[in-house]
């Protein structure tokens, strides 16, 4: 008996082979437009990569190669190991503003990154006022490093600043001369940095904090939570993003904090608010050693590393 033919058959069944292979040809068609829309953007993207890669990281290597040799005012290509590096930690102004940069670095980061947080979490708490007080206290930040130096240097000058109007107040035995002291200086840096930085991070902090779900709020206060206690349990820990990007951005302002030192106290007295930044400019330009000062920049590069290495590590961690 012979088969029947796909004539025979019924329509939507004799259809089927011809519907699937037009389904086919529409998906292969349309996977090709996909990848040619994905592939263009990936090759107009090619020239901006490869300057990226050639101006930055081939200027890293060719930092940490000439940090081996010994070139002084010019490039010398002769390697020698590890001399400079040797010669740099012997060097009493390397010490100095490498202590520094820790004392420096660490008190900016708590001092920045607290009173950034605790004026927005103010200002979210529907201050009056607002926009008024938000111009004002973003203001340092868009003063320059120089001018920032320059206001401070006068503000805590012991002859025409703070302790000079105090002392105008009624209070001759007001003593607040820091800048000048080898033992303070380091920390007046501080009190400048946090000024010029907190403002800045009250506003990455203040448009996470009004991107939080109301409804966590509403839960909060059914569940009778107290506001500040639904801050640090719930909110903040919310904001872990946000707060590691504030602080790689306070961690690269201590590293490029050469503008605020040589406007404010210009490593002195002495060297005693040096930092490396500066260290690096002074040997590669005023002392032509450009060996030394190449160390110098590798040592900061790899403890900053070492710094934001691990926990950028756990992060990437415990997201995968």
């Amino acid at each position: 008996m012979p088969e029947p033919s796909i004539q025979s058959q019924p329509a939507s069944v004799a259809g089927t082979p011809r519907k699937a292979r037009y389904l086919l040809r529409r998906r292969l068609a349309g996977g090709i437009e996909r990848t040619r829309g994905s592939t263009a953007p990936r090759i107009a993207l090619i020239p901006t990569v490869l300057v990226f890669a050639v101006c930055y990281y081939g200027s890293v290597a060719w930092t940490i190669y000439i940090s081996m040799t010994r070139s002084s005012l010019m490039p010398v290509y002769h390697y020698v190991g590890l001399l400079q590096y040797r010669r740099l930690f012997q060097s009493l102004p390397w010490q100095t503003a490498f202590g520094n940069m820790f004392i420096f670095g660490g008190l900016d980061v708590i001092g920045t990154l607290g009173f950034g947080v605790l004026l927005a979490v103010a200002i979210d708490r529907n201050l009056r006022f607002e926009s008024i007080v938000r111009t004002i206290l973003l203001y340092p930040f868009a003063l320059s490093l120089i001018v920032t130096g320059l206001a401070w240097q006068w503000i805590l000058d012991p002859t025409i600043g703070l302790q000079h109007f105090v002392r105008g107040l009624g209070f001759p035995n007001f003593i607040f001369d820091w800048i000048t002291r080898p033992d303070r200086s380091i920390y007046t840096l501080v009190f400048a940095g946090i000024w010029h930085q907190a403002g800045f991070i009250m506003i990455i902090v203040l448009a996470g904090l009004r991107g939080i779900d109301p409804e966590i709020w509403r839960a909060a206060r059914v569940e009778g939570i107290p506001t500040w206690r639904a801050y640090v349990s719930v909110v903040l820990p919310m904001l872990r993003p946000i707060l590691v990007t504030c602080l790689v951005l306070i961690l690269i302002a201590v590293v490029r904090s050469y503008d605020l030192v040589i406007a404010m106290t210009g490593g002195g007295p002495g060297i005693s608010s040096d930092l490396p930044a500066k260290f690096v400019v002074d040997y590669e330009f005023q002392r032509a050693n450009i060996g030394e000062a190449s160390a110098a920049a590798v040592i900061m590069l790899i403890s900053v590393v070492a710094i934001m290495g691990p926990y950028l590590w756990f992060e990437m961690g415990r997201k995968n």
